[in-house]
């Protein structure tokens, strides 16, 4: 599987609807990680093939989605984004979880890991 760009639209739709929704009720059937970032960004830029390979990896098991911070101002609004890169971690039945910074790929495997599939390391 690969990322998927997400724009505000979808994420209502797909992931949760904050407008109409006031109690956070994720609509995927997977757990999904979204990169908020940016196309002049150094730091995302590192990461972003970090996450296709992760994408590649888990498969079916995660939705990696991206979110361009400057073409969904809207959605980054909502999340409160003033760094990036910034990724929010969405298990099922949780709430989701906010991380500022580019991880490195052991770090961004032991959060998908632990906290989004709940395998013990």
């Amino acid at each position: 599987m690969k990322t998927i760009q997400l724009t505000t639209e979808m994420f209502k739709k797909d992931v949760f609807d904050y407008t109409t929704e006031k109690e956070w009720k994720f609509k995927g059937e997977v757990p999904a990680l979204i990169d908020f970032y940016a196309d002049w960004c150094g730091p995302c830029k590192m990461v972003a093939p970090i996450l296709e390979e992760l994408a590649a990896e888990y498969g079916d098991k995660l939705v990696i989605y991206k979110v361009d911070t400057e073409a969904e101002e809207e959605l980054s609004a909502a999340f409160q984004i003033r760094s990036i890169p910034s990724m929010l971690f969405i298990p099922i039945g949780k709430q989701p979880m906010m991380q500022a910074g580019a991880l490195q790929k052991p770090q961004l495997k032991e959060i998908i890991d632990k906290e989004l599939l709940g395998i013990e390391a």
